[in-house]
């Protein structure tokens, strides 16, 4: 059902009342909506929703602050929440997953995409030649723990195979059926009794130090390449990259990652690669360094059985250079195409619902996640034992690595980039109260400098009030708010694309 709102701008955020998709509403959520929307102090709640982003589950607080200028002491301003019209701040959630909060997530896939394009074709104070060094986009995949059903196979048919029709448990181990994308049996294993599901616990909660294996050799091999020590590789050389971690179907991770060879360590860090490295030669090494690796799990669950874990033969290792594509070396690739394949990857998770059901082979991961987590028990004399934390992580399946990480001379950072958003913002806020244009692409260089600003000093005592809007109506609102505002910045963009460059 989608119901026509007509809100204030600021609600809307450029303006347009447009209607917005609330459909899939229980009738108490409809009703909330109704309320607030007739609310007298809807327009309050709407620039509220409006300053933290339409965040779906914002941060509320309560308190006051002054600034003072740093030189004299004296008072600058002062704000307290107590001039809220609806009493409280709201401060952006921050989460990054999209199926938890689309305002938030968007905004991280935005950072992360710019981190990642930086590192590719330069900017936000990274030089532009970081465009020639040798470039790989890396996908490595966990090995098999049991058939699933897909759509990936070459014939496109799931499991076509003619011998050993039934398994041990007799279920069939052939699927003749073609599976489109919105199939609930992609991903779910063929038989569940085969399936290792214990294994695929513990290589997910392994998952990270296979990386940081890998990693360290990849830089050996770099340096056997150049026919040094690995001691000596930051003289000449050093790797960097960037990384984000997706969710396959059948709940596993597997890693997406841009490796970079530059030059030997400087103060900025972008140094031409040497020579014998080229962009062949790196996607050689880095699939060579993540055949190598691997990793004795500590044991769990079954008879104190060690695992030898490594990365699945599904491995893609390719050089990327800036006039090419990806998926097709004919066409041409923009640094854009690059950098927006993996930051929309960044905001993926771990899901137990297919089509609004329940995912019967997720469930049973999380099961066996919670036996593990259940059957540490601590040795003695021993501070930590290997999975003693798995109780956190049950809810991502038994992932605990980060989602997406850097070296730390791939690009600029988050922090910097969420500094220099801040402060646009209040560039933008001074232009607007007097009037005045302000062209922040020439700004740049101001915006991303690593100085804060020490001209004043803010003094504030915060309460924590609460998390989340006042009703689940208003969270539905400001979620629809966000996937509408999402839409016409995606309409924007493609008016961008479509009518010619325009220089002044």
């Amino acid at each position: 059902m989608t119901r026509s709102v007509a809100g204030t701008e600021a609600f809307w955020g450029h303006g347009d009342a447009t209607g917005l998709d609330l459909g899939g509403l229980s009738a108490s959520e409809e009703r909330q909506v109704m309320l607030r929307l007739r609310s007298r102090h809807f327009e309050q709640w709407a620039t509220a929703a409006a300053r933290v982003g339409h965040c779906t589950n914002p941060i509320r607080v309560r308190g006051a602050s002054t600034t003072f200028d740093a030189s004299t002491g004296q008072p600058v301003r002062s704000y307290s929440t107590d001039s809220e019209p609806l009493g409280v701040l709201h401060l952006r959630c921050g989460n990054r997953r999209a199926d938890v909060c689309p305002s938030c997530s968007r905004l991280y896939a935005s950072d992360m995409f710019h981190l990642i394009r930086c590192g590719v074709a330069g900017g936000k104070g990274v030089p532009g030649r970081v465009a020639d060094n040798p470039l790989v986009f890396a996908t490595m995949t966990a090995p098999s723990f049991g058939p699933v059903h897909t759509a990936a196979s070459a014939s496109g048919r799931c499991h076509p195979r003619s011998k050993s029709p039934e398994c041990a448990h007799g279920r069939r181990t052939a699927c003749f059926e073609l599976h489109d994308d919105a199939d609930p049996r992609l991903g779910q294993p063929l038989c569940w009794e085969c399936y290792d599901y214990a294994t695929h616990v513990v290589w997910q909660w392994w998952a990270p130090e296979l990386w940081r294996r890998f990693t360290i050799a990849l830089r050996r091999a770099v340096a056997r390449h150049l026919g040094i020590k690995p001691r000596d590789l930051n003289d000449v050389a050093t790797v960097q990259y960037a990384k984000v971690a997706e969710y396959q179907l059948r709940g596993v991770v597997h890693f997406h990652a841009l490796i970079r060879c530059d030059g030997p360590r400087s103060r900025d860090g972008f140094e031409e690669a040497p020579a014998p490295i080229t962009s062949q030669v790196l996607a050689e090494l880095v699939a060579a360094a993540a055949r190598e690796v691997h990793f004795d799990a500590p044991p769990v669950l079954d008879e104190n059985a060690t695992r030898n874990l490594r990365f699945g033969r599904q491995l893609d290792s390719r050089p990327v250079r800036a006039t090419q594509r990806l998926d097709d070396p004919e066409r041409p690739l923009r640094p854009e195409q690059v950098a927006g394949y993996l930051a929309k990857y960044a905001t993926k998770s771990a899901t137990t619902s297919v089509d609004g059901g329940t995912n019967p082979h997720l469930e049973r991961i999380k099961a066996v996640a919670e036996a593990v987590a259940a059957a540490v028990t601590p040795d003695e004399g021993c501070d930590q034992v290997p999975y003693e934390l798995m109780s956190h992580w049950v809810h991502m399946l038994g992932f605990r690595g980060h989602f997406a990480t850097k070296s730390r001379r791939y690009s600029v950072t988050l922090g910097a980039l969420r500094r220099a958003r801040h402060r646009a913002k209040k560039l933008l806020a001074q232009a607007e109260e007097t009037g005045s244009s302000l062209h922040l692409a020439a700004l740049e260089a101001e915006l991303m400098a690593d100085e804060e600003d020490t001209t004043t000093l803010v003094i504030g005592h915060w309460r924590f009030a609460g998390t989340g809007w006042q009703t689940a109506g208003d969270a539905a609102l400001a979620r629809a708010a966000a996937v509408r505002a999402r839409e016409y910045d995606q309409w924007k963009a493609e008016q961008r694309r479509n009518r010619p460059e325009q220089r002044s």
